[in-house]
């Protein structure tokens, strides 16, 4: 049982959020935070985390932990599966009894996977609200995932959330949603601030004149890592004391290291694993990249925006309705390393201007994109469905 006290007076409505892993990268990170942030007098919180036993979390197994005893300290109470495969139905027992038993009021699954079963268990344990998450949205034009999508995540769930205007456009002219299925929640972060007086480039071991372009991020396909790589060897005739630093972890990693070889940029390209310690990294970059090939509205890019780091991003999804082009960032072309090289060289070179586009994006970022109101408009949202006793889904415009 969740540990939090019952605020006198009411009945805290009950709230199980899935997600597929703990660590794996910024969806994950934010269905985290969103869940820790409910607030506790009005909400009781449980977190189920489908592929507990996962190898990519034996990878990092220390983190992990340390992730899940700060979930379990803010009150919300942990459950992990053991789920190997998409059709690994059995591992989901232990989730079915909790939804069946504690009279459950929503389910909010995160990510298409999670999403595809977080309305199925919903709907089956008569759980009256189902919300379904979705972090970046790429259209492949497969048709069964139009199918998925339109016929059973849309309108077998009381609310389908979108990230970025984009991703919301995209799901209605591509995928035919209906447009009163979706909700438009802009993502957020929390301020973090870097650790005083720390020197990540001594500790990368750095010289403090050498310009660094760097990237956070998982180290997946969709991510193209390897444009950023191809850009850095472009880089480095122009400028032979640069570094390109990527902060992250995932199944890309060999590939990208033997391409670092290839390209002969060992002692160039630097690949840091999964980090912790997000803003001290930042302190280091002279630019921020993103060079997705498809995105929602990424973390990392409102957390250099925070950091208040010149940055080049790739034009996709929702990055544009974050990063004005020349007013909070550069926005080039996708699969383009000329591109990107050309931009990232063009700030190098202008330090006044990475100051001036830092600064207008840090400003945007505190504006528009805090986790507090990210989270406010999810509790608002869960209290709107469950007021219909039925579940129905709301039909006015959001």
């Amino acid at each position: 049982m969740s540990t939090t006290a019952r605020a006198p007076g009411h009945e805290r409505m009950r709230v199980v959020t899935i997600v597929d892993r703990l660590i794996q990268g910024g969806a994950e990170g934010l269905a985290v935070d969103i869940v820790t942030r409910l607030d506790p007098e009005r909400f009781d919180r449980t977190l189920c985390v489908s592929r507990w036993s996962d190898p990519s979390h034996a990878s990092v197994h220390a983190a992990v932990d340390e992730r899940r005893r700060e979930i379990e300290a803010a009150g919300v109470r942990f459950l992990g599966l053991s789920r190997r495969g998409p059709l690994d139905v059995l591992a989901w027992r232990p989730l079915v009894r909790l939804l069946r038993a504690e009279r459950v009021d929503v389910v909010h699954s995160h990510m298409f996977g999670s999403n595809v079963w977080g309305v199925a268990l919903g709907r089956g344990c008569r759980v009256p609200v189902i919300v379904a998450h979705e972090h970046s949205w790429a259209f492949s034009g497969e048709l069964a995932r139009r199918v998925v999508d339109r016929h059973w995540i849309a309108r077998m769930s009381d609310a389908l959330i979108a990230c970025s205007a984009t991703d919301r456009r995209r799901m209605i002219e591509l995928e035919r949603i209906d447009p009163d299925d979706i909700v438009l929640i802009p993502n957020g972060i929390e301020a973090r601030s870097p650790t005083p007086g720390r020197d990540i480039r001594r500790e990368l071991r750095i010289a403090a004149s050498a310009p660094v372009v760097g990237s956070v991020g998982a180290l997946r396909v969709e991510k193209r890592f390897d444009i950023l790589i191809d850009a850095a060897a472009l880089l480095l005739a122009a400028h032979p004391g640069v570094r390109v630093v990527i902060a992250g972890e995932g199944d890309e990693r060999g590939a990208l290291e033997r391409r670092i070889e290839r390209l002969g940029l060992e002692g160039t390209v630097l690949l840091l694993g999964s980090r912790t310690d997000v803003p001290d990294v930042l302190q280091g970059f002279d630019v921020a990249v993103n060079c997705s090939d498809f995105e929602g509205t990424p973390l990392s890019l409102l957390e250099y925006m925070e950091a208040g780091v010149a940055i080049v991003a790739t034009r996709v999804g929702g990055i544009p309705d974050v990063i004005e082009d020349a007013i909070h960032g550069l926005l080039v072309p996708r699969r383009d390393p000329r591109a990107l090289a050309d931009a990232c060289a063009s700030l190098i070179a202008d330090p006044g201007r990475r100051g001036a586009l830092g600064a207008a994006a840090c400003e945007r970022r505190r504006a528009e994109f805090a986790l507090g109101t990210m989270v406010a408009r999810i509790e608002q949202l869960f209290v709107e469905l469950r007021a219909d006793q039925r579940g129905s889904r709301p039909r006015r415009a959001r």
